[in-house]
Protein backbone atom coordinates (compact mmCIF):
# COMPACT_ATOMS: atom_id res chain seq x y z
CA UNK A 1 0.00 0.00 0.00
CA UNK A 2 0.96 3.68 -0.74
CA UNK A 3 1.00 6.23 2.17
CA UNK A 4 -0.68 9.33 2.11
CA UNK A 5 0.89 11.47 4.95
CA UNK A 6 0.01 15.25 6.30
CA UNK A 7 0.48 16.93 9.84
CA UNK A 8 -0.75 20.32 11.17
CA UNK A 9 0.95 21.99 13.61
CA UNK A 10 -1.60 22.89 16.75
CA UNK A 11 0.06 25.33 18.70
CA UNK A 12 -2.35 27.83 17.34
CA UNK A 13 -5.90 27.44 16.72
CA UNK A 14 -6.62 27.32 13.54
CA UNK A 15 -8.42 29.39 11.09
CA UNK A 16 -11.74 28.02 8.61
CA UNK A 17 -8.84 29.00 6.32
CA UNK A 18 -6.63 26.02 7.69
CA UNK A 19 -10.17 23.96 7.80
CA UNK A 20 -10.93 24.75 3.92
CA UNK A 21 -7.83 24.10 2.31
CA UNK A 22 -6.05 21.43 4.86
CA UNK A 23 -8.28 19.56 6.74
CA UNK A 24 -11.03 18.95 4.76
CA UNK A 25 -9.44 18.33 1.47
CA UNK A 26 -7.70 15.67 3.49
CA UNK A 27 -10.46 14.03 4.63
CA UNK A 28 -11.91 13.49 1.87
CA UNK A 29 -8.74 12.21 0.65
CA UNK A 30 -8.84 9.52 2.93
CA UNK A 31 -12.78 8.74 2.14
CA UNK A 32 -11.24 8.96 -0.99
CA UNK A 33 -7.89 6.07 -0.58
CA UNK A 34 -8.56 4.31 3.04
CA UNK A 35 -9.20 0.89 1.23
CA UNK A 36 -5.71 1.46 -0.65
CA UNK A 37 -3.85 3.05 1.34
CA UNK A 38 -2.04 4.20 4.53
CA UNK A 39 -3.55 7.29 5.92
CA UNK A 40 -0.91 8.79 8.32
CA UNK A 41 -1.97 11.96 10.15
CA UNK A 42 0.48 13.38 12.57
CA UNK A 43 1.16 15.93 14.98
CA UNK A 44 4.09 17.60 14.54
CA UNK A 45 4.38 18.85 17.79
CA UNK A 46 8.21 19.13 18.01
CA UNK A 47 8.08 21.73 15.29
CA UNK A 48 5.71 23.50 17.64
CA UNK A 49 9.35 24.60 19.24
CA UNK A 50 10.76 26.59 16.16
CA UNK A 51 9.07 29.87 17.47
CA UNK A 52 7.63 30.82 20.35
CA UNK A 53 4.79 29.26 21.86
CA UNK A 54 3.25 28.65 25.53
CA UNK A 55 4.53 25.54 26.43
CA UNK A 56 2.26 25.16 29.38
CA UNK A 57 -0.80 24.72 26.32
CA UNK A 58 0.88 22.49 24.01
CA UNK A 59 -0.34 19.23 25.57
CA UNK A 60 -3.72 20.72 25.37
CA UNK A 61 -3.82 21.98 22.10
CA UNK A 62 -2.50 18.40 21.13
CA UNK A 63 -5.53 16.78 22.17
CA UNK A 64 -7.70 19.48 20.68
CA UNK A 65 -6.11 19.74 17.70
CA UNK A 66 -7.06 15.87 17.08
CA UNK A 67 -10.21 16.72 18.14
CA UNK A 68 -10.51 18.90 15.18
CA UNK A 69 -9.44 16.18 12.75
CA UNK A 70 -12.03 14.00 14.22
CA UNK A 71 -15.18 16.71 14.01
CA UNK A 72 -13.74 17.11 10.71
CA UNK A 73 -15.25 13.68 9.59
CA UNK A 74 -11.72 11.43 10.12
CA UNK A 75 -12.85 7.80 10.05
CA UNK A 76 -10.69 6.51 13.09
CA UNK A 77 -12.24 3.36 12.79
CA UNK A 78 -10.87 2.24 9.48
CA UNK A 79 -7.91 0.11 10.22
CA UNK A 80 -5.84 2.35 7.75
CA UNK A 81 -5.80 5.30 9.38
CA UNK A 82 -3.39 6.18 12.00
CA UNK A 83 -3.03 8.87 14.20
CA UNK A 84 -0.33 9.88 16.07
CA UNK A 85 2.05 12.96 17.91
CA UNK A 86 5.47 13.41 16.52
CA UNK A 87 6.83 13.29 19.92
CA UNK A 88 5.93 9.90 20.67
CA UNK A 89 7.79 8.28 17.99
CA UNK A 90 11.55 8.91 18.93
CA UNK A 91 12.76 7.40 15.19
CA UNK A 92 11.74 11.58 14.19
CA UNK A 93 14.36 13.19 16.08
CA UNK A 94 17.16 10.14 15.08
CA UNK A 95 16.63 10.16 11.51
CA UNK A 96 16.45 13.99 11.36
CA UNK A 97 19.85 14.01 13.20
CA UNK A 98 21.10 11.27 10.38
CA UNK A 99 19.57 13.75 7.51
CA UNK A 100 21.25 16.64 9.08
CA UNK A 101 24.88 15.06 8.72
CA UNK A 102 23.58 14.04 4.83
CA UNK A 103 22.11 17.86 3.77
CA UNK A 104 24.44 20.67 2.85
CA UNK A 105 24.44 23.68 4.89
CA UNK A 106 24.36 25.59 1.23
CA UNK A 107 20.32 23.70 0.45
CA UNK A 108 19.48 24.41 3.46
CA UNK A 109 19.98 27.94 3.62
CA UNK A 110 18.10 28.43 0.41
CA UNK A 111 14.45 27.64 2.13
CA UNK A 112 12.63 30.71 1.80
CA UNK A 113 10.53 30.25 4.56
CA UNK A 114 13.47 30.14 6.81
CA UNK A 115 14.31 33.64 5.59
CA UNK A 116 10.83 35.21 5.54
CA UNK A 117 10.71 34.36 9.22
CA UNK A 118 13.68 35.16 10.23
CA UNK A 119 13.56 38.69 8.42
CA UNK A 120 10.73 39.21 11.04
CA UNK A 121 11.24 38.03 13.72
CA UNK A 122 15.48 37.91 13.74
CA UNK A 123 15.57 37.91 17.92
CA UNK A 124 13.31 34.82 17.80
CA UNK A 125 15.22 32.54 15.11
CA UNK A 126 16.81 29.22 16.64
CA UNK A 127 18.83 26.53 15.32
CA UNK A 128 15.79 24.56 15.42
CA UNK A 129 13.76 26.90 13.04
CA UNK A 130 16.79 26.60 10.32
CA UNK A 131 16.40 22.59 11.16
CA UNK A 132 12.81 22.10 10.81
CA UNK A 133 12.53 21.45 7.18
CA UNK A 134 15.08 18.35 7.66
CA UNK A 135 13.24 17.02 10.28
CA UNK A 136 9.81 17.50 7.96
CA UNK A 137 12.05 15.44 6.13
CA UNK A 138 12.12 12.85 8.61
CA UNK A 139 8.51 12.72 8.48
CA UNK A 140 7.98 11.99 5.13
CA UNK A 141 10.56 9.39 4.53
CA UNK A 142 10.45 7.46 7.48
CA UNK A 143 6.74 6.11 6.14
CA UNK A 144 7.82 6.31 2.49
CA UNK A 145 4.94 8.57 1.83
CA UNK A 146 4.38 9.06 -1.71
CA UNK A 147 1.59 11.95 -1.16
CA UNK A 148 1.95 14.76 1.43
CA UNK A 149 -0.95 16.95 1.33
CA UNK A 150 0.54 20.42 2.25
CA UNK A 151 -0.23 24.18 1.50
CA UNK A 152 2.11 25.77 -1.30
CA UNK A 153 4.44 27.40 1.09
CA UNK A 154 5.93 23.82 2.23
CA UNK A 155 6.48 22.83 -1.77
CA UNK A 156 9.59 23.94 -0.87
CA UNK A 157 10.53 21.69 1.66
CA UNK A 158 8.84 18.69 -0.18
CA UNK A 159 11.61 19.18 -3.04
CA UNK A 160 14.28 19.39 -0.58
CA UNK A 161 13.06 15.62 1.19
CA UNK A 162 13.09 14.70 -2.60
CA UNK A 163 16.56 15.39 -2.78
CA UNK A 164 17.77 14.00 0.77
CA UNK A 165 16.01 10.71 -0.66
CA UNK A 166 17.85 10.58 -3.67
CA UNK A 167 20.98 11.52 -2.54
CA UNK A 168 21.01 9.26 0.01
CA UNK A 169 20.00 6.45 -1.92
CA UNK A 170 22.40 7.03 -4.52
CA UNK A 171 25.04 7.21 -1.81
CA UNK A 172 24.56 3.63 -0.55
CA UNK A 173 23.39 2.50 -3.39
CA UNK A 174 20.13 1.04 -2.09
CA UNK A 175 16.53 1.85 -1.82
CA UNK A 176 16.27 3.31 1.50
CA UNK A 177 13.33 5.76 0.80
CA UNK A 178 11.02 5.98 -1.31
CA UNK A 179 10.61 9.27 -3.30
CA UNK A 180 7.73 11.60 -2.78
CA UNK A 181 5.94 12.32 -5.89
CA UNK A 182 6.71 15.97 -7.47
CA UNK A 183 4.79 19.29 -7.01
CA UNK A 184 2.72 18.52 -10.13
CA UNK A 185 1.73 15.39 -9.24
CA UNK A 186 1.05 16.23 -5.38
CA UNK A 187 -1.64 19.10 -6.81
CA UNK A 188 -3.00 16.66 -9.41
CA UNK A 189 -3.46 13.81 -6.40
CA UNK A 190 -4.61 16.38 -3.96
CA UNK A 191 -7.39 17.49 -7.24
CA UNK A 192 -6.26 21.47 -6.29
CA UNK A 193 -4.98 22.20 -9.46
CA UNK A 194 -5.46 25.94 -8.78
CA UNK A 195 -5.02 25.49 -5.02
CA UNK A 196 -7.01 26.72 -2.38
CA UNK A 197 -5.52 29.61 -0.26
CA UNK A 198 -8.25 32.02 1.58
CA UNK A 199 -7.54 35.10 2.31
CA UNK A 200 -7.67 37.89 4.89
CA UNK A 201 -10.67 39.18 5.74
CA UNK A 202 -9.03 42.63 6.20
CA UNK A 203 -6.35 42.89 3.70
CA UNK A 204 -7.74 39.91 0.97
CA UNK A 205 -4.28 40.49 -0.83
CA UNK A 206 -2.67 38.22 2.09
CA UNK A 207 -3.54 34.60 3.00
CA UNK A 208 -6.03 34.04 6.48
CA UNK A 209 -2.99 33.38 8.54
CA UNK A 210 -3.74 32.11 12.06
CA UNK A 211 -1.17 33.80 14.05
CA UNK A 212 -2.47 36.92 12.34
CA UNK A 213 -2.82 39.58 15.33
CA UNK A 214 -6.18 41.49 13.66
CA UNK A 215 -8.61 39.43 14.94
CA UNK A 216 -10.85 40.72 12.25
CA UNK A 217 -8.78 39.43 9.54
CA UNK A 218 -9.41 35.93 10.27
CA UNK A 219 -12.24 33.63 11.65
CA UNK A 220 -10.89 30.80 14.03
CA UNK A 221 -12.64 27.37 14.56
CA UNK A 222 -13.38 28.49 18.26
CA UNK A 223 -14.67 31.86 17.09
CA UNK A 224 -18.05 32.62 18.48
CA UNK A 225 -20.41 31.73 15.59
CA UNK A 226 -22.46 35.14 15.72
CA UNK A 227 -18.84 37.57 16.23
CA UNK A 228 -17.65 35.02 13.29
CA UNK A 229 -20.61 36.47 10.84
CA UNK A 230 -19.96 39.79 11.65
CA UNK A 231 -16.08 39.32 10.74
CA UNK A 232 -17.56 38.59 7.52
CA UNK A 233 -19.90 41.68 7.05
CA UNK A 234 -17.10 44.03 7.75
CA UNK A 235 -14.71 42.25 5.31
CA UNK A 236 -12.67 44.62 3.02
CA UNK A 237 -14.15 43.96 -0.73
CA UNK A 238 -13.56 47.21 -3.03
CA UNK A 239 -15.33 50.13 -4.93
CA UNK A 240 -15.89 48.56 -7.79
CA UNK A 241 -19.74 47.70 -7.54
CA UNK A 242 -20.09 44.66 -9.45
CA UNK A 243 -19.87 40.86 -8.08
CA UNK A 244 -17.32 39.62 -10.16
CA UNK A 245 -14.83 36.85 -9.82
CA UNK A 246 -10.92 38.45 -10.11
CA UNK A 247 -8.73 37.37 -7.45
CA UNK A 248 -6.60 40.28 -8.65
CA UNK A 249 -8.90 43.03 -8.53
CA UNK A 250 -11.34 41.78 -6.84
CA UNK A 251 -9.88 40.04 -4.40
CA UNK A 252 -11.93 40.57 -1.27
CA UNK A 253 -15.49 39.70 -3.78
CA UNK A 254 -13.59 36.65 -4.36
CA UNK A 255 -12.49 35.53 -1.28
CA UNK A 256 -16.11 35.45 -0.22
CA UNK A 257 -17.13 33.77 -3.50
CA UNK A 258 -14.50 31.18 -2.65
CA UNK A 259 -15.94 30.56 0.81
CA UNK A 260 -19.16 30.19 -0.15
CA UNK A 261 -18.54 27.96 -2.40
CA UNK A 262 -16.23 25.40 -0.22
CA UNK A 263 -19.24 25.57 2.88
CA UNK A 264 -21.94 24.58 0.45
CA UNK A 265 -20.16 21.66 -1.44
CA UNK A 266 -20.35 23.09 -4.77
CA UNK A 267 -18.65 24.17 -7.47
CA UNK A 268 -16.67 28.15 -7.70
CA UNK A 269 -18.09 28.04 -10.90
CA UNK A 270 -21.86 27.42 -10.05
CA UNK A 271 -21.37 30.58 -7.21
CA UNK A 272 -20.22 32.41 -9.88
CA UNK A 273 -22.78 32.08 -12.39
CA UNK A 274 -25.37 32.61 -9.41
CA UNK A 275 -23.69 35.83 -8.70
CA UNK A 276 -23.02 37.02 -12.33
CA UNK A 277 -24.30 40.64 -12.96
CA UNK A 278 -25.24 41.33 -9.04
CA UNK A 279 -24.10 44.76 -7.75
CA UNK A 280 -25.59 44.42 -3.89
CA UNK A 281 -22.13 43.18 -2.02
CA UNK A 282 -24.38 42.89 1.32
CA UNK A 283 -26.19 40.10 -0.21
CA UNK A 284 -23.21 37.84 -0.71
CA UNK A 285 -22.05 38.86 2.63
CA UNK A 286 -25.50 37.85 4.52
CA UNK A 287 -25.11 34.80 2.29
CA UNK A 288 -21.64 33.69 3.47
CA UNK A 289 -21.81 34.96 6.84
CA UNK A 290 -25.28 32.90 7.19
CA UNK A 291 -23.21 29.62 6.15
CA UNK A 292 -19.98 30.30 8.32
CA UNK A 293 -22.14 30.66 11.39
CA UNK A 294 -23.86 27.41 10.99
CA UNK A 295 -20.71 25.73 9.78
CA UNK A 296 -18.84 26.81 12.87
CA UNK A 297 -22.12 25.79 15.03
CA UNK A 298 -22.44 22.56 13.52
CA UNK A 299 -18.42 21.74 13.74
CA UNK A 300 -17.81 23.05 17.06
CA UNK A 301 -20.80 20.73 19.08
CA UNK A 302 -19.48 17.98 17.11
CA UNK A 303 -15.69 18.89 18.70
CA UNK A 304 -17.23 18.62 22.09
CA UNK A 305 -18.81 15.55 21.84
CA UNK A 306 -15.22 14.18 21.33
CA UNK A 307 -13.90 13.26 24.98
CA UNK A 308 -9.97 13.23 26.29
CA UNK A 309 -9.99 9.67 26.88
CA UNK A 310 -11.42 9.08 23.65
CA UNK A 311 -8.79 10.61 21.72
CA UNK A 312 -5.73 8.97 24.13
CA UNK A 313 -7.46 6.02 22.87
CA UNK A 314 -7.10 6.61 19.69
CA UNK A 315 -3.64 7.62 19.60
CA UNK A 316 -2.49 4.77 21.49
CA UNK A 317 -3.80 2.53 18.53
CA UNK A 318 -1.96 5.04 16.27
CA UNK A 319 1.10 5.26 17.80
CA UNK A 320 2.03 1.46 18.32
CA UNK A 321 1.47 1.62 14.72
CA UNK A 322 3.82 4.49 13.49
CA UNK A 323 6.51 3.23 16.07
CA UNK A 324 6.61 -0.44 14.39
CA UNK A 325 6.75 1.04 11.03
CA UNK A 326 9.23 4.33 11.83
CA UNK A 327 11.59 2.02 13.93
CA UNK A 328 12.34 -0.75 10.94
CA UNK A 329 13.03 2.53 8.61
CA UNK A 330 15.45 3.93 10.77
CA UNK A 331 17.01 0.15 11.49
CA UNK A 332 17.71 0.04 7.81
CA UNK A 333 19.17 3.19 7.20
CA UNK A 334 21.21 3.08 10.20
CA UNK A 335 22.62 0.02 8.66
CA UNK A 336 23.36 1.73 5.57
CA UNK A 337 25.17 4.68 7.16
CA UNK A 338 27.23 1.67 9.54
CA UNK A 339 25.46 2.00 13.02
CA UNK A 340 24.36 -1.75 12.53
CA UNK A 341 25.54 -4.54 10.83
Amino acid sequence: MQTILTGVRVNEEPTIGNFLGAYAPMINLSREHADDSQINFFVPDLHSFTTPIDHSKLYGQTIKGIKYYIAAGLDTNNPNVHIYRQSRVPAHAELSWILDCFTPFGEASRMTQFKEKGAEHPDAVTVGLFNYPILMAADILLYDAKYIPLGEDQFQHLELARNIAIRMNNKFNEELFTLPAPEKEQIKFMHLENGIRIRSLTDPTKKMSKSATNEKSKILLCDDPEQAAKKIMSATTDSEGVVRFDMINQPGISNLMVIEALLTNRDIQDVIAERAGQTNYGDLKRQVANNVMHFLANFQERVNAISDDDVEAILQKGEEYANKVANAKLRQVQRAVGLYR
